[in-house]
């Protein structure tokens, strides 16, 4: 009893396992655009999607980040 009435109590848990495969994804996803405009053959489209994934992922980063903070 005193166990369930200890956790009940508990503040909801701010971080989740999944947020470090988050930030690894971001990584990733870095790396693979500077790889692409390092390459001496550019493709456009695959830059163009890298950034926009690039920068969805580091928008949803940044308000993981914030909800760990408040």
């Amino acid at each position: 009893m005193l166990l369930a009435e200890a956790v009940a109590q508990e503040a909801p848990k701010l971080f989740h396992t999944f947020d470090v495969f988050m930030i690894l994804f971001t990584i990733l996803i870095f790396i693979g655009v500077i790889r692409l405009l390092k390459a001496p053959q550019k493709n456009k489209f695959a830059i163009g999607f890298g950034v926009v994934s690039l920068l969805v992922f580091l928008i949803s980063d940044y308000a993981m980040v914030m909800n760990w903070l408040s």
